[in-house]
């Protein structure tokens, strides 16, 4: 059994310790028969820290750009984050010399850092790649919803640190041994989005420069968006009414001759961000002459990450690698 496989397992088995413990919690609770003392307020939740080993480095050396003046403090749901970092993982054994900066999901309004971020980068350098885990700015920091109608922001902060990131992996690429020319990105949900966004807006920064990072190239060399969301035209109109074989791209998203090779996967009975999605960035990149590969599956729902382990859905990693390599992001050696 691999490492990653190791971690996995243990991971799952520490879910099913935690879900033991609060059953005899509640059923002792319940089996109580004296009234019980009012309780004390919940301590609020302690907000995101990475695992020990790793440090958090704000992406930009003061205030970010656009910033929202008198931020709510940040909560243990990796809300209102206001001062973006990032968490930088190293390979384990090979360096392929690889890059991946990760955008967890979240509907630009909360950020999944384990499910959709340390779960991911612990499958990255068990292969390898160097791994750059992006808490980018939330609240509304890109398309969303807002009391159930959908919001645009005039600026899309989430772009401006995805952007500030990319440069910023080159500008340390030899002090992380990386290549420069092999950096790329993948994102989940919302994160899909963002990764469709920073594929598609790198011939200018959506923000003013402030040092040298800010001069070097913010496009990705390979793109992966899994349940992406927020591309489909058409996704706020009503099902009755819209047109299915419309598979228009938001206008936001304009793909380029250049957008980088693209790899996709949806699950087709995602209730959160229909298939189209995918579909639509799919038939835009076609167009532009993008290589893309696009993987649909008939069961997987939505935010599965690395956890859909029942269905076939959940081979998608081993795709990804074999893409990469097809690619030439990967080199071929012996096999893992």
């Amino acid at each position: 059994m691999s490492e990653f496989e190791e971690r996995r397992r243990s991971r799952r088995a520490g879910h099913r310790e935690l879900l033991a413990a609060c059953l005899i919690a509640f059923t002792s609770s319940a089996a109580a028969t004296a009234p019980a003392a009012p309780a004390a307020p919940a301590a609020p939740a302690a907000v995101w820290q990475p695992s020990p080993g790793h440090v958090q480095t704000p992406i930009w050396p003061g205030t970010p750009p656009d910033a929202v003046p008198d931020p709510m403090p940040e909560s243990g749901a990796s809300t209102h984050v206001s001062r973006p970092t990032m968490t930088v993982y190293a390979p384990k054994g090979h360096n392929t010399g690889v890059a991946v900066v990760v955008f967890p999901g979240g509907g630009y309004q909360v950020l999944a850092m384990d499910l959709e971020g340390t779960e991911i980068c612990d499958w990255l350098t068990s292969r390898g790649m160097t791994c750059v885990l992006l808490k980018y700015r939330v609240p509304n920091s890109g398309p969303t919803l807002v009391d159930g109608h959908r919001y645009y922001p005039k600026v899309q902060t989430a772009l401006q640190d995805a952007q500030r990131t990319l440069g910023l992996v080159r500008q340390h690429a030899a002090q992380w041994h990386v290549d420069p020319h092999k950096v790329g990105v993948i994102g989940f949900s919302a994160g899909g989005h963002l990764v469709a966004a920073v594929s598609t807006h790198f011939g200018q920064r959506a923000y003013r420069p402030v040092d040298a990072a800010d001069a070097l190239s913010c496009r990705p060399d390979f793109a992966i968006a899994v349940y992406p969301g927020h591309l489909w035209a058409h996704e706020d109109e009503s099902r009755a009414t819209r047109n299915p074989e419309d598979l228009s791209l938001r206008p936001d998203v304009r793909v380029r001759a250049d957008t980088p090779p693209t790899f996709l996967l949806q699950a087709q009975n995602d209730d959160v961000d229909s298939v189209e999605q995918s579909l639509a960035y799919y038939v835009a990149l076609q167009k532009g002459g993008v290589p893309t590969e696009l993987h649909l599956y008939a069961k997987g729902g939505h935010a599965f990450g690395l956890r859909a382990t029942n269905l076939p859905i959940g081979r998608w990693p081993q795709l990804v690698e074999q893409w990469l390599h097809t690619i030439g992001i990967l080199d071929r050696g012996p096999e893992r």
